[in-house]
């Protein structure tokens, strides 16, 4: 039985602010030996990363060059242990009682991401 916990970051484009977050989710996660990952996407998914959103997290140590946008989907977000959105409505594709946590003020992003494990309880 797996009991790895992921978080859903869902941005319009699921190429920054959801992929900041995920990425940083991943690595807190691993630095604390907890079994969790973020996963990220988009309603809108763009066809790459972009450049200046590789190479900031290439200069915190964090790697995306390979990895591309992908579109969100129910099947993805009904794994989720939490859901979390910046400026996008992923809510058709939960059930009602499912939350969606929204970050509205997405510059605090690592504060965030701190808070989430916190309540995770890890």
């Amino acid at each position: 039985m797996n009991n790895s916990k992921t978080v859903a970051f869902v941005c319009l484009h699921g190429s920054a602010k959801s992929l900041i977050a995920a990425e940083y989710f991943t690595r807190l996660a691993k630095e604390r030996g907890i079994d969790a990952r973020g996963t990220t996407s988009g309603p809108e998914p763009d066809s790459e990363i972009p450049i200046n959103v590789i190479e900031g997290l290439r200069d915190r140590g964090i790697d995306v060059a390979n990895k591309r946008p992908v579109l969100v989907n129910a099947d993805a977000l009904a794994r989720a242990e939490y859901i979390v959105s910046f400026g996008c409505d992923p809510s058709k594709l939960v059930a009602p009682e499912r939350q969606i946590e929204q970050w509205d003020d997405w510059r605090f992003i690592t504060a965030h991401v701190q808070h989430v494990l916190e309540r995770m309880g890890v």
